[in-house]
């Protein structure tokens, strides 16, 4: 496929990478999700793609989804839309390296964490930080984030909002590797060089075995991921934790 407005595609060997292109901060939308569904669509039908690295320029990995001109609390994402796409990257059956050289907040860790491995940096940092704007955890990371790191550490990180560094991404298994700013793409490009000399037919089906049933799971978490969400979108407290994100303060929440 051609590159998009959003994202670039190259290929070296057996390797594909797909890089956001929304720097600086990489903010998504559901035409970006679904463009990068497609190309994974595309790519699995692609018998000389073995494994594929997905990248991003700019500051940040994925700053989150797009709530950009919503100071009332509207939403510049239709999250239902956002989510159907978003939902089609866990059908994907090649291999997946993240290369998070920055800032993956909100829906940039759900992206992160569709992957298989994430390699990133300590200057990297991570929030999942939904509730801190007044909703729900969305992107299937009610049960991504738990599965990977385990149901303690994701309940503190979804409740406080907090931001952690690699460093401690690395420690409690939110990451995989570290390595210097300038060396993350390459080294996530090495690591899917290296998955992909194994033999791809056993890759697939191991990887199919070990991940059975996760794209059903992740979807129907989401249905509920979206319900809530939908409901809590029009409170209060979405309007003062939007509000306050813009204005870089402490949110002053009612719980109405």
């Amino acid at each position: 496929m051609t590159d998009s407005p959003s994202i670039s595609q190259s290929r070296d060997a057996h390797v594909v990478t797909l890089t956001l292109r929304r720097g600086p901060h990489n903010f998504v939308d559901a035409d970006t999700m679904r463009d990068l569904a497609d190309r994974l669509a595309a790519l699995d039908d692609d018998a000389d793609c073995r494994a594929i690295v997905l990248a991003a320029e700019g500051k940040s990995f994925c700053a989150g989804a797009d709530f950009s001109g919503v100071p009332s609390g509207g939403q510049a994402v239709d999250p239902a839309d956002f989510y159907t796409h978003a939902m089609r990257l866990f059908d994907a059956q090649k291999p997946l390296v993240a290369a998070v050289q920055g800032a993956a907040v909100g829906a940039g860790v759900g992206l992160a964490l569709v992957a298989d491995f994430r390699v990133s940096c300590a200057q990297a940092r991570f929030s999942v930080n939904f509730n801190r704007l007044g909703f729900h955890p969305g992107f299937g990371l009610s049960h991504t984030l738990p599965r990977l790191i385990g149901m303690q550490q994701a309940s503190m990180l979804f409740y406080t909002g907090r931001r952690i560094d690699g460093t401690e991404a690395l420690a409690i298994g939110l990451v995989d590797e570290l390595v210097t700013t300038d060396e993350v793409l390459a080294r996530a490009q090495a690591l899917a060089q290296e998955i992909a000399g194994s033999a791809p037919l056993a890759v697939q089906s191991t990887r199919a075995t070990l991940r059975a049933g996760c794209a059903q799971d992740v979807r129907a978490i989401n249905q509920r991921e979206l319900a809530e969400q939908q409901v809590q979108f029009l409170s209060e407290d979405f309007r003062e934790g939007v509000k306050a994100m813009a204005e870089r303060r402490t949110p002053r929440f009612t719980g109405r």
